[in-house]
């Protein structure tokens, strides 16, 4: 296992959990035009007990952050559209659609309909109705005004959570987030020694610096915790694991806190003090210490009294306008509904005086109920106690009394996770899915992956391991956008591709599997092997034909790579003389460093991978330097310096394939290719501007196919995340079947039963 900061893909990663606690409809089986016909009471009480890591009880729809908080706040909570196996909106709930998925046809259901229509002027409407017989898991009604409600709590000045809802170009958002801000952020914007202001007092001041070293405390704590299992004793080794070297021994959280303040300054980004999170964000930390008054609003000037495109245009209808045409905003709308009587006031709410159920700018009701929460999901909050979240069946749920009554979350380590299982204190699980593992499974089912003792299901990771290339680090003449640099990238991506898959079995066998384009397998818009136009990662030489036939053996893959390879080189300026490079143009070099992140152990899927390519290019006279860093923060400060030429790493997916933030020139990550290409750019924006998916699914295979002429990034592999069932315990036919990365085992949640049961 490789030690490393997680806030690299930990905000993508978020934004998809956010989405899967947003689509958490529980039953997808075919039935009449109201949904599918289920128990009015539950069939037996249970429980099923799931492990899980531990929680930080942040158990709101709107603030919640971990996977695991998000997950029980899931079980509570319906969204406002739902997605199927694939991740695809379903626009039709209320009549529901079926969608096919590996030869079965599903049908899924959810709270609305929506229909999407693009205007003449460059606007879209999103226009909403919703199931009439919907109600929270209290008896109340859910009605537009909740969907009203939920959306001005994500859109309000003050909000600091997750959702990114009001960043969307929806139709007045900024002139009604204009003119106020959170006190706190006053504050935090005028610096330590601010003085005090007609918007906040020293005392004020005094308190949330206060407050913001406490939750640096907390923050550092989370990171010592995580390096725990990887030898560190005290802060200081901890620190050294994490990158921050040099502290004294006796060093405490503060003063690493401080460390990573005079890194990254008063920051709080995922590029600033985030980008070192273990789990929670500082921001999140830090606004659970603050008091009321601190992170209420402050008016700073003039704003509207509404957002004008969140319009109510029935009893159950609602329209949402955006200004411009924006592809992932589907995602972002579907949003968790909220019951406002608990969340906010009914009180408060008029929506034709243009009041939403609470005071704008004070989300102090919202806030109060984090570790409560309340819905119209398939179960109910009862507590957490003793590291156990307890749910009981929700009678109200729309799809129908889910079949067993109690459901239970429990903190569990992750060396107890298979053993829980196996001794019967858990039912299901996520254990790390590593080789260790899965002999141990085999070994309880008697040799096999599935038995009688464990039910085993995989789904592909949402992301994909890669080799990267920094165009600015290799290339010829200081030229990275050249042909020239191009060929030269090429020549080394030829010989390293040729090895993954003997890598890649070696590493993971089953679990894992070769890729050809840089994307996660699980997403709608990856090229499939039956696609016109697919082609195997670097497979072809400098002339365009095909470096490999089918009847080549590995080693006849091993040469060819290696011939194709040198006319790369001499295409790109290198002196070849028999058969070898003897000299490199001005720019470029006749050896360049790959760093792994293996710990110095060699522990990485594509260190063979390189290794062996390092050993065939060195019998060519190119030297691959392979280096096994022992501290992974060490790659990413050497990507970040732009001093990393060739390295090894993983990206984190999302749901939407949109490409922006790796390779648009403006893009937060783009610097670690440093792609410069208009033909690029200009995909990717096109792509944000359609809404037809076939579309923009031609348009990401040119964009792919211009990564890969770039050689910046490598694709290796897609690796498998695994469940696993208790086959003693559960009646494994009431297990959600075709489980996949977007569509997990708690959208079944509603049929699962203990066997006992059965």
């Amino acid at each position: 296992m490789t030690l490393r900061k997680i806030s690299k893909v930990l905000a993508l990663l978020l934004a998809v959990v956010m989405l899967a606690a947003m689509f958490a409809a529980c039953t997808n089986q075919p039935a009449e035009n109201n949904g599918p016909k289920l128990p009015t009471e539950p069939v037996v009480d249970g429980p099923i007990v799931v492990g899980y890591a531990p929680f930080s009880s942040k158990f709101s729809p709107f603030f919640s952050e971990t996977a695991y908080d998000q997950d029980v706040q899931a079980m509570t909570q319906v969204g406002l559209l739902t997605s199927d196996r694939q991740g695809a909106i379903i626009m039709n709930g209320i009549e529901g659609e079926t969608k096919s998925y590996n030869g079965t046809d599903y049908t899924y259901y959810g709270i609305a309909n929506c229909k999407i229509t693009e205007n003449e002027d460059g606007t879209v409407y999103y226009d909403f109705v919703l199931r009439e017989d919907v109600k929270f898991s209290d008896g109340e009604a859910l009605t537009v005004d909740d969907v009203i409600f939920s959306m001005y709590v994500l859109c309000d000045p003050t909000y600091d959570g997750n959702s990114s809802l009001y960043s969307l170009p929806i139709k007045g958002i900024e002139e009604y987030r204009a003119g106020m801000a959170a006190k706190w952020t006053l504050i935090f914007d005028a610096g330590r020694d601010a003085a005090a202001t007609d918007n906040y007092t020293a005392d004020d001041v005094a308190a949330f610096w206060k407050a913001f070293d406490e939750a640096g405390v907390e923050f550092v704590k989370e990171i010592v915790a995580y390096c725990a299992p990887y030898g560190a004793t005290n802060v200081a080794q901890a620190a050294e694991l994490w990158g921050y070297a040099g502290l004294a021994e006796d060093a405490t959280e503060k003063d690493f806190f401080d460390a990573i303040v005079d890194a990254k300054g008063y920051d709080l980004s995922d590029n600033g003090i985030n980008y070192e999170s273990a789990g929670s964000s500082i921001t999140g930390l830090l606004t659970a210490k603050l008091d009321g008054s601190l992170l209420a609003g402050v008016k700073t000037g003039e704003s509207a009294d509404k957002i004008a495109g969140i319009e109510k245009t029935g009893a159950n209808t609602l329209r949402v306008t955006l200004t411009e045409v924006n592809a992932p905003a589907i995602y972002q709308l579907g949003l968790a509904v909220t019951p406002m009587h608990y969340y906010g006031s009914d009180e408060l709410y008029d929506y034709d005086a243009n009041k939403f159920g609470f005071p704008k700018g004070d989300l102090s009701s919202v806030r109060a109920k984090t570790t409560q929460p309340m819905g119209a999901g398939p179960y109910k909050f009862v507590k957490f106690e003793n590291g156990v979240v307890e749910f009981e069946a929700n009678g109200y749920y729309f799809e129908g009394c889910p079949k067993t009554k109690y459901f239970q979350f429990k903190e569990t380590q992750e060396a107890d996770k298979l053993n829980g299982v196996v001794t019967g204190t858990i039912d299901l699980s996520d254990p790390s899915f590593d080789t260790a593992t899965v002999e141990a499974i085999k070994k309880e089912n008697g040799g096999e992956l599935n038995g009688n003792k464990i039910t085993v299901n995989t789904v592909n990771n949402l992301g994909y391991g890669y080799i990267g290339m920094s165009a600015n680090v290799v290339n010829v003449g200081g030229q990275p956008g050249s042909d020239a640099s191009k060929n030269l990238r090429k020549a080394l991506a030829t010989v390293l591709a040729v090895y993954r898959d003997v890598s890649i079995d070696s590493y993971y066998g089953e679990r894992a599997s070769v890729i050809n384009y840089p994307i996660s397998d699980t997403s709608w818009a990856a090229p499939q092997a039956s696609d016109d136009g697919y082609e195997i990662a670097f497979s072809k030489d400098v002339n365009g034909n095909p470096i490999y036939t089918s009847d080549m053996t590995a080693e006849d893959k091993y040469a060819a790579a290696l011939t194709a390879a040198l006319g790369y080189f001499e295409a790109a300026g290198f002196t070849v003389t028999d058969g070898k490079l003897t000299a490199a143009p001005e720019g470029a070099a006749l050896e360049y460093e790959v760093l792994i992140p293996g710990d110095g152990a060699a522990d990485h899927p594509v260190f063979m991978t390189c290794t062996e390519a390092a050993k065939a290019l060195e019998t060519i006279g190119f030297k691959l330097i392979v280096t096994d860093l022992t501290n992974s923060s060490d790659l990413w400060t050497a990507i970040e310096a732009e001093k990393a030429a060739i390295w090894a790493a993983a990206w984190g997916a999302t749901v939407d394939p949109d490409m922006f933030q790796i390779y648009h020139p403006d893009g937060g990550s783009n610097y670690m290719y440093d792609i410069n290409d208009d033909e690029l750019t200009q995909l990717i924006l096109d792509a944000r501007k359609s809404l037809n998916t076939e579309s923009r699914k031609l348009m990401y295979k040119e964009c792919l196919d211009i990564v890969v002429d770039w050689a910046v990034e490598i694709p290796t592999y897609q690796r498998q995340n695994a469940i696993i069932f208790s086959t003693e315990r559960l009646d494994i036919s009431t297990i959600l079947p075709d489980i996949t990365t977007f569509y997990g085992w708690m959208n079944g949640c509603v049929n699962m039963m203990p066997k006992t049961a059965a």
